[in-house]
């Protein structure tokens, strides 16, 4: 015969359990935890997404600046006039700033914008100034 189901968790079986499983529930001030520490930790990670986005639009500016830097350089060094050379360089790199100056036989074109590094919704956080250089020597010179 079986002993008596007892009150107060003293060894026994269980009222109502097949094989005596005792099933406990958690504590009551632990319900909810997961989705408060996922409504903590969700804004961080986008916080987190959206700065490396901002480093990769970054990384691909420097290369359009760079780019528009050496292509500006090329025409001038052809001797191409002023004009071209900055439509050039600004149709590489819209929005960007054109800087040229010349040394003799060498031109250098630097090339500069800005890039904001910013959150969802349109706010920056951060913004970086991204440049590309190009010395070219002129040929007909």
């Amino acid at each position: 015969m079986t002993p008596p189901p007892t009150a107060g968790g003293s060894p026994g079986r269980a009222v109502g359990r097949p094989g005596g499983l005792r099933v406990r529930p958690g504590p009551a001030r632990d319900r909810g935890s997961v989705t408060a520490e996922t409504a903590l930790a969700l804004p961080s990670l986008v916080l987190v997404l959206a700065l490396c986005v901002g480093v990769l639009a970054a990384g691909a500016a420097k290369v359009r600046c760079y780019d528009a830097a050496r292509a500006a350089a090329r025409e001038l060094a052809r001797d191409e006039d002023l004009a071209t050379a900055r439509r050039t360089a600004l149709r590489l790199a819209p929005g960007a700033r054109v800087q040229v100056t010349a040394e003799g036989d060498l031109v250098r074109v630097r090339v500069s914008d800005e890039v904001g590094l910013g959150v969802p919704g349109g706010g920056r956080l951060v913004a970086l100034v991204v440049r590309g250089d190009a010395v070219a020597r002129r040929e007909n010179r």
